[in-house]
C-alpha cells in the first residue's frame, strides 16, 4: 500500500487534504469557488484581466480571467510560447447539484413559511432530507445608480425539508422517491413565531408581488439584508444555492477518508489550480514553450450550455487571443493539434455492497490513483493517444493510475471533455479521483487522491512539452 500512495508520507497526504477541506468548506456556490480561486491566485502573483479590455500578455506571466463570476481561466504563459505554441490545459467545472431558491419563494402551508426551490442537476435529492441547510449564492444590489453582484453565504442553519415519519409511510425503507416539487419544500419558520416575533405574519402568496422583496418571505429577506448591510428597497434579483451546513471533515478510523460536499467537482477544482500554482513556483515555466491553463466552468451539471459553461465560446476566445499574431494568421489553427487538455471531473470508486454495478475488470479503488475513463461511445474523450500521454506523466512523477469502463447494460455519464475535444479540436483525456455517493448531499473520497491528483497535474504543466515532442501520430 506505501507504494500505491507514492511513498509520500503520511503527513503530506493529510497536509494537502486538510487544504482541500477548507477550500471546499470555501465553496459553497460557484460565485463563491470562483471568489476563493480569486484569492488564491492573486497571493500566488496572477494578474486579473477583463473579457472586456486589451491585454498586454508578456512571456513568464500569469493571468487569470473570470466570466459570470462562476467560470474562470487562469493561465501561465511560457517564457518560450510563440504563437502557434501548444497549450497545455485542465478544465474541470465549479458547480454541483443542489436545490436552488426560486424567484418567486414565498410559500406558507399549515401554519409552516416554506422557501420554493428548483432543483439543480440530478442530485440524489433524498439525501437533502433532514439536514441543516442554509443559503449561499450571489445577490444583485442597487447602490446609489449602480447594480452592483454581492456575494452571500449564511452561517447558519436556515432551513430544513423533515422526513415524513415511518408510521405515516411503512413503506419508507422499500421505496422512497420523493415528488420534488411538493415535498423538497424546506421549513423557514411557523407563522405563530413570526407573528410574536414582528407582530404581524406574512402572506404565503407572491403571484402578485411587484419587487423583489415581496417575492419572498420577510424573515429571509431580513436575513439576507443584514448579512448584505442594505435596505429591502436595494435588492434587485439573486441566485441564491441552498448548502449543507455541516463541514468536510477527515473521518475514518485512520482519517484517510474525506467526508464533504460538492467532492464532484471541487476536488478537480482545487487539485487543478494547485497543481498549476504549485508548477509556476520553480524555474520551468521560464523554459516552457506553452501557455499553461486551468478551465473552471459553470453549469456541467445541467449541460454546458451557457455563457460560462464549457459549450460557450469563453475557451475558444481565450486562446485565440493569446494565439493572436499578424505575422502568423493560422497561429491559432497551428496550436491546436500541439495542444492537449485534462478533463478532470471525479470518477466512481467501486462500492463494497454494491460490486456487481461495476465492470469486473474496471473497479477503481481508494488510494490507487486517479481513474482514465474510456467509453468507445464518446461519452467520455479519452482514446489511446491521450491515455498514453497521461501514462507517461504518471510514470514520470510516480503517481499511479486505474481505468474504468461501465458495463455495457449500464448507462454512461459524460463530461466536459467530449464538448470541448469537438469544440476545439484538442486532444482531451477524461480523468477523476475516484469517490462514492456522487451527487448526495455528502459525498465520500480518499486522502491520498488530492496529493496524488495535484502531483500529476503539476507533472502534466511541467512535462507536456517534452512528451508531446516525442509523440509520433499523424
Amino acid at each position: 500500500m506505501q507504494s500505491l500512495i507514492m511513498k509520500s508520507s503520511t503527513e503530506a497526504v493529510q497536509s494537502a487534504a486538510k487544504e482541500f477541506l477548507q477550500f471546499v468548506n470555501k465553496g459553497v456556490s460557484p460565485y463563491h469557488v470562483v471568489e476563493e480561486c480569486k484569492r488564491r491566485l492573486l497571493n500566488a502573483g496572477f494578474i486579473e484581466l477583463k473579457e472586456s479590455a486589451q491585454w498586454d500578455i508578456k512571456p513568464s506571466s500569469k493571468y487569470f480571467v473570470t466570466r459570470n463570476f462562476s467560470s474562470l481561466i487562469a493561465f501561465a504563459v511560457g517564457g518560450g510560447y510563440q504563437p502557434g505554441n501548444g497549450f497545455s490545459m485542465i478544465g474541470a467545472h465549479t458547480d454541483s447539484p443542489c436545490l436552488r431558491v426560486k424567484p418567486r419563494s414565498k410559500r406558507t402551508k399549515q401554519g409552516c413559511l416554506q422557501v420554493g426551490v428548483e432543483c439543480y442537476g440530478g442530485g440524489i435529492w433524498n439525501t437533502w432530507f433532514d439536514r441543516d441547510l442554509t443559503v449561499a449564492g450571489r445577490v444583485m444590489v442597487k447602490s446609489g445608480d449602480k447594480l452592483l453582484h454581492q456575494l452571500v453565504h449564511v452561517s447558519g442553519p436556515l432551513l430544513r425539508i423533515p422526513h415524513l415519519a415511518i408510521h405515516l409511510q411503512r413503506d419508507i425503507n422499500d421505496s422512497f422517491g420523493p415528488n420534488k416539487e411538493n415535498h423538497l419544500v424546506p421549513i423557514l419558520a411557523t407563522a405563530v413565531q413570526e407573528e410574536l416575533e414582528t407582530g404581524s405574519s406574512s402572506s404565503g402568496d407572491a403571484s402578485s408581488a411587484t419587487n423583489t422583496a415581496e417575492k419572498h418571505h420577510p424573515a429571509l429577506v431580513k436575513v439576507l439584508c443584514s448579512e448584505l448591510g442594505v435596505e429591502p428597497e436595494a435588492l434587485l434579483d439573486f441566485e441564491l444555492c441552498l448548502t449543507d451546513t455541516q463541514p468536510a471533515a477527515l473521518g475514518g478510523v485512520y482519517k484517510e477518508f474525506i467526508y464533504s460536499p460538492r467532492l464532484d467537482n471541487l476536488h478537480s477544482c482545487y487539485c487543478a489550480l494547485q497543481g498549476l500554482m504549485e508548477s509556476c513556483s520553480g524555474d520551468t515555466l521560464d523554459k516552457d514553450p506553452n501557455v499553461r491553463m486551468i478551465t473552471l466552468y459553470d453549469n456541467e451539471e445541467v449541460g454546458s450550455e451557457s455563457a460560462q459553461g464549457a459549450h460557450s465560446n469563453l475557451t475558444e476566445l481565450i486562446l485565440s487571443r493569446l494565439a493572436t499574431s499578424s505575422c502568423n494568421p493560422t497561429a491559432f489553427q497551428q496550436a491546436a493539434p500541439l495542444s492537449f487538455m485534462i478533463s478532470a471531473d471525479m470518477a466512481h470508486a467501486v462500492h463494497p455492497n454494491y460490486q456487481e454495478k461495476h465492470e469486473e475488470n474496471h473497479r477503481p479503488a481508494f488510494h490507487k490513483g486517479p481513474v482514465i475513463k474510456f467509453n468507445s461511445n464518446q461519452r467520455y474523450a479519452t482514446t489511446a493517444v491521450t491515455a498514453s500521454v497521461v501514462r507517461e506523466v504518471a510514470s514520470q512523477v510516480g503517481v499511479p493510475l486505474q481505468d474504468v469502463m461501465v458495463r455495457n447494460d449500464s448507462p454512461c455519464g459524460s463530461t466536459i471533455g467530449p464538448i470541448l475535444a469537438a469544440r476545439l479540436g484538442v486532444p482531451v483525456v477524461d480523468i477523476g479521483a475516484p469517490q462514492l455517493s456522487m451527487h448526495s448531499i455528502r459525498e465520500m473520497c480518499c486522502t491520498s487522491s488530492v496529493l496524488q491528483s495535484t502531483s500529476l497535474f503539476k507533472g502534466f504543466f511541467e512535462l507536456f512539452p517534452s512528451v508531446r515532442s516525442r509523440l509520433v501520430v499523424e
